[in-house]
């Protein structure tokens, strides 16, 4: 197809050549870490009055840059690590999260690596540049902490594709380990099958966090890297590519702004990373929330919608601080823009017949109601329709319906067979089971008139209210709201 033709040419140019060794650059021994000469990246410590600009810079080696530029010992420090660039630029999205950082923690120190010139490289070259910016970054940190005897807890590094592994390889290098790093879909392309020494890892910092958003293609030509290298890993609509960035859409703003956006086309899912944690840090009361999984398709089959046992947590800033042996990959879904919060639920239901029936892939529309609000007609095409078997999906909404209390079911008409002369099927529903992701509750739905509710092709919809004698489990609910608001993660987001 067009969309793979293009992908394709697009990721050749984009990702060159796999044949470079990251390893090859410098060893990963922490001799001369107080050698400061030899440092080529700049650290610019951004104000909140000026997010876009690097006005001040804090040297290594020279105390009094720490005085000069304000930065406030007292106060948490994010750092954070741009990717490869084509332009030998800082992209947009570095002010954005400047911004959102001093909006989130408005005393924080927030500093920005300028690593340009070796970003600007063939990439290839700017990935095997990763191990001395890393190194860079180690012996800053090192040096700024001996200076201030800086808490390591209070250091949060946030990097972005090949930044990612930047940040890795300096909390490796660091003399004690940094509180936090969040990987922002960390590269792929030669780091897929590296090993932990050079690339993002868990070992990296007392707790790492990962966003993959791009994660489209065989492992080795990804742009995005595909294994989980964190203790926790989110998936954002299975991590492949993200809503609203299809080629369709990015063709368009090419075609309105000009060719100079015609990077966004690789671009748009890989940088979502980055907008999801924006997202976490300025929209705290509309948190995504994302559920430990297998896989993208068993998490669409809406069976893992669990919170127990840290089955679940928030995504970005917030997220509580989990730490397992294995990493936990956790899916969600999200919108096309910000705030990206959706609302998880899983409905189950069983389909009766008096006749047999098999079709694949049926388009529905599904409306809830609740009491805090509504959404009618979301479009979902159902795998696949078989009288007397049960059927598990997902299924979101951008709208906080509040406690459920109806719900409608539409079994559109195959405009290929809608013949006056042709009789409509018919399947027998008599209740249907949904859970909520977001607040844990389950509810029985029960046919609103008899014993049935009948679902036509082409027919009114079958309605069903919440059944009077089948309770949810409120104790689960509120246990889970406690949990959610609770001790553990009030404490986390906190650190």
């Amino acid at each position: 197809s067009l969309n793979n033709v293009f992908f394709k040419v697009l990721s050749t140019t984009f990702l060159l050549s796999m044949c470079i060794c990251t390893g090859n650059i410098t060893a990963n021994s922490t001799d001369r870490m107080d050698d400061f000469s030899d440092i080529e990246s700049r650290f610019a410590l951004r104000s909140n009055n000026e997010p876009d600009d690097d006005l001040c810079y804090i040297i290594p080696g020279q105390p009094q840059t720490i005085v000069e530029c304000n930065f406030n010992p007292d106060t948490k420090t994010f750092i954070v690590i741009h990717g490869w660039t084509v332009t030998g630029m800082y992209e947009s999205w570095v002010s954005k999260l400047v911004t959102a950082l001093y909006e989130r923690e408005p005393s924080a120190n927030v500093l920005v690596v300028d690593w340009l010139v070796r970003a600007q490289q063939h990439y290839p070259t700017s990935a095997a540049y990763t191990k001395l910016v890393g190194r860079d970054v180690a012996k800053f940190v090192n040096w700024l902490q001996a200076e201030l005897e800086y808490p390591w807890e209070k250091l949060h590094l946030l990097g972005y594709s090949l930044g990612a592994h930047v940040a890795g390889i300096a909390g490796l290098l660091t003399k004690d380990k940094v509180n936090r790093i969040t990987g922002l879909d960390p590269a792929g392309p030669s780091f897929e099958y590296a090993d932990a020494q050079s690339t993002l890892s868990p070992d990296d910092a007392l707790f790492v966090d990962v966003l993959h958003t791009n994660t489209r293609g065989s492992p080795d030509r990804s742009i995005g890297i595909q294994r989980p290298v964190g203790h926790i890993d989110f998936y954002p609509n299975g991590g492949t590519f993200q809503p609203g960035c299809d080629l369709q859409n990015t063709m368009m703003m090419v075609a309105t702004t000009g060719l100079r956006n015609m990077d966004q086309i690789v671009k748009c899912s890989h940088e979502r990373s980055i907008h999801l944690f924006i997202d976490s840090l300025i929209n705290s009361e509309q948190e995504s929330m994302g559920y430990r999984c297998s896989s993208k398709e068993t998490f669409n089959k809406g069976v893992c919608l669990s919170c127990r046992k840290n089955r679940c947590n928030k995504v970005g800033y917030g997220v509580n601080k989990v730490r397992s042996r294995r990493s936990s990959r956790m899916y969600m879904k999200t919108r096309d823009m910000m705030p990206f919060k959706v609302f998880h639920y899983q409905v189950k239901v069983h389909f009766f017949g008096k006749t047999k029936i098999s079709y694949n892939d049926q388009p529905m529309k599904i409306s809830l109601y609740g009491y805090s609000g509504e959404k009618e007609n979301i479009p979902y095409v159902m795998p696949s329709l078989n009288t007397n078997t049960t059927v598990s999906f997902l299924l979101t909404t951008d709208v906080d319906i509040g406690e459920l209390l109806m719900v409608k079911l539409v079994w559109e008409k195959d405009m290929l067979i809608s013949w006056p002369w042709w009789s409509a099927d018919t399947l027998h529903i008599r209740k249907l089971r949904i859970k909520s992701g977001e607040t844990q509750s389950r509810v029985i739905f029960v046919a609103k008139d008899g014993e049935f509710s009948y679902l036509t092709r082409g027919g009114d919809a079958a309605v069903f209210v919440k059944d009077k004698e089948a309770q949810s489990s409120h104790k689960s609910e509120r246990l889970h709201k406690l949990r959610m608001q609770g001790s553990s993660f009030t404490k986390s987001s906190k650190e």
